[in-house]
């Protein structure tokens, strides 16, 4: 298969792009939603990773990571490939138009449609798999189409999300410093979800030095063999893997916590309902697996959960009553309980 370089008037260096872009990401605000659980009222910090320019976390990822690749290099490709979720794919697609490359962005059928929308729109070219793994993810497939891409694409780079330490650097100078500036360093704990593992090693390897009393929790889905080994399908995107993570050591996390997916798509419906907060899957999985933890965790009193990504990613998924109809999900307060025996949380609005 041949594959045609993008053509453009003038190219921009990546050093002027990754520099105009990087001004622009961060910063982003925490928010505090109170919740009652357990008859407990609880101030949870939100961390809304939506506000950067392209609507994720994966702003901070996808700049670092292009960077790591150096200029002479980057200049010189002939082409971005990578493995993507969603979020990253937005991200790099959008650099890779400001740079003048083409992106090759290796997908799979869990991608939400408007993700898949916005990557097309900024250019992106979609390779979907179809094919699930021995785990019943994608992830493996995918990794080995973009594999097969980086060999049959002269000149392309591959920034490997999964195993490029500028992954995590991106979180251990950025996100951590970010949270115990804007909380003024009171916090005792930070949430974060799992998937590739950088955005956690690198918030973890910040707080260990700069603040270890901070506790960091792990929060997966039922389903990912991130933590647990008991793999098997699952419908949210941006969470969960596959396969163990690169840059989780033994020391990373204090713990983790699993929610399902129906959980996960609770607690969202139920912040953008009662606290006019619209976020992606995996921030609600964030949100629901903090709750989990509190319960047991009473001493446990100014938590900040990071929210990945926007709900606008999930208007036809998650936020769908057809889409949940179509794929037989019930959503229901049962699933705002913290424990079986208590009962479901209420949010009480924003501080």
């Amino acid at each position: 298969m041949v594959y045609a370089r993008a053509t453009t008037v003038c190219r921009r260096s990546s050093a002027e792009v990754l520099g105009a872009f990087r001004a622009t990401v961060g910063n982003t605000p925490i928010v505090h939603i109170g919740l009652d659980i357990a008859g407990t009222r609880r101030w949870i910090g939100l961390k809304l990773e939506g506000h950067n320019p392209c609507g994720s976390i994966k702003d901070r990822t996808a700049a670092s990571l292009l960077e790591s690749i150096g200029p002479d290099a980057l200049d010189g490709a002939s082409a971005i490939v990578e493995s993507t979720s969603g979020n990253l794919g937005v991200s790099l697609a959008h650099l890779a138009g400001e740079l003048g490359l083409p992106f090759h962005a290796v997908v799979d059928p869990k991608l939400s449609p408007v993700v898949a929308e916005r990557m097309r729109e900024r250019g992106a070219l979609l390779h979907r798999v179809t094919e699930p793994d021995d785990t019943g993810g994608y992830l493996l497939t995918r990794l080995d189409t973009v594999a097969r891409l980086h060999r049959e694409i002269p000149g392309a780079v591959w920034p490997n999300q999964y195993a490029n330490p500028a992954n995590p650097a991106a979180h251990r100078d950025g996100t951590g410093p970010e949270i115990l500036r804007q909380t003024g360093g009171a916090v005792d704990a930070v949430f974060v979800a799992v998937s590739t593992g950088g955005t956690i090693a690198g918030v973890s390897e910040h707080l260990r030095t700069a603040s270890p009393a901070t506790r960091v929790i792990g929060v997966d889905v039922v389903g990912s063999v991130v933590f647990e080994n008991r793999p098997g399908a699952r419908r949210l995107s941006g969470i969960g893997a596959s396969r163990r993570s690169d840059f989780l050591r033994a020391d990373t996390v204090d713990g983790h916590e699993m929610v399902t997916d129906e959980e996960a798509f609770a607690f969202c419906r139920a912040l953008d309902r009662w606290c006019g907060l619209r976020v992606g899957g995996s921030s609600g999985a964030v949100l629901a697996g903090c709750v989990h933890h509190l319960v047991r965790h009473p001493e446990i009193t100014r938590p900040v959960c990071i929210a990945p990504d926007i709900g606008e990613n999930y208007l036809r998924t998650l936020f769908d009553d057809d889409y949940l109809r179509r794929e037989g999900i019930e959503l229901h307060d049962d699933l705002l309980r913290p424990t079986p025996a208590h009962d479901p949380v209420r949010f009480l609005g924003k501080a």
